[in-house]
């Protein structure tokens, strides 16, 4: 059986993503480990666009962009060093008007050496949750995380992050795991999300796990004295609080690089860190829109200008196409 590309792609995140072992994942999705393994060394090699099929006679290329434009990517690429080649070709496509893809952003920077082997960890995606939310504050995921202070002990964040958007809405930095350290939090998500105003017809769900802070009778009356619905995951599953675990692995990946040795200094880099997530960092799951786009609404419209620019600049690329080769 032929794969198309974009299939192709599918079973090498699905692999892995997987929690299983490569070869029991393969044997379920009936693909043969040489083929699958050929497909990977290909896709390491020169990204997504090298999982098309060769074809057996070269072609000329009509879609490439010119040099000034490469060099541009690569500047950008220089200048932004903590951007994928998802983001940076997101990125390009907004700041200068201009459509690329992830492909060509990876085989630019592929042949310049800018792009680092990655570790490829196989980790287990995040299951569904079963009733995927449609709007903002629809349902809101909260937990806690801990970090080590050097000298000074542990710290635990609680954050309230909007299901539908992954917007960080509110965050506090706690001395404890108590009841309280939640209500705090939530009191302060209300607040900033508007959803504390007696106009709201719907307040938000919580979904929670069942640590001893969340299934306490102190938050349970704070939440019906809200108005607001509790649903926690299965035990020993965190894979249904899949969207803040993921937060909080972001979130490490970048504040953990460096050693703290006052609260202060990592509440000055948490804060600093969620105004980079919430408007700045563009999100794959949501059609790389930030957190901030898909909460206030602005996704929709971001989207329909990038497939404008898209438009244009492949009918510009045509039309220079067919005039180099008259």
């Amino acid at each position: 059986m032929r794969y198309p590309a974009s299939e192709k792609l599918e079973i090498i995140k699905l692999v892995e993503q997987s929690h299983l072992p490569a070869k029991k994942t393969l044997d379920q999705l009936g693909v043969a480990r040489r083929t699958f393994y050929r497909w990977y060394d290909r896709y390491l090699e020169g990204g997504p666009e090298a999982l098309e099929d060769r074809p057996s006679t070269p072609s000329r290329v009509w879609n490439r962009i010119a040099p000034e434009v490469q060099d541009q990517i690569v500047d950008m690429a220089l200048e932004h060093s903590e951007l994928s080649p998802r983001e940076l070709a997101v990125r390009f496509t907004d700041e200068k008007r201009y459509f690329v893809s992830e492909a060509t952003v990876y085989r630019l920077l592929k042949a310049h050496d800018l792009i680092t082997s990655p570790a490829y960890t196989v980790i287990k995606a995040a299951d569904q949750f079963h009733t995927q939310t449609t709007r903002p504050n629809e349902m809101w995921q909260t937990d806690f995380t801990y970090f080590k202070i050097i000298g000074w002990g542990w710290m635990y964040l609680s954050t309230v992050l909007d299901d539908y958007s992954r917007y960080i809405i509110a965050w506090k930095l706690c001395t404890t795991m108590k009841a309280e350290d939640v209500t705090e939090t939530l009191d302060m998500a209300l607040t900033a999300s508007g959803c504390n105003h007696a106009n709201v017809k719907h307040r938000p769900r919580l979904l929670s796990d069942n640590g001893p802070s969340y299934i306490a009778g102190e938050l349970a009356d704070y939440i019906s004295a809200k108005k607001m619905d509790h649903v926690r995951g299965a035990p020993f599953h965190p894979q249904t609080q899949g969207k803040i675990e993921r937060w909080h692995q972001t979130l490490k990946n970048r504040v953990l690089l460096e050693n703290y040795f006052l609260p202060g200094d990592l509440e000055r880099q948490i804060e600093a860190f969620v105004e980079h997530y919430n408007h700045q960092r563009y999100h794959e799951s949501l059609d790389n829109v930030t957190p901030a786009d898909a909460y206030f609404g602005r996704a929709a419209a971001i989207i329909q200008r990038r497939e404008r620019i898209k438009r244009k600049t492949l009918k510009h690329r045509r039309l220079l196409h067919r005039k180099l080769a008259a």
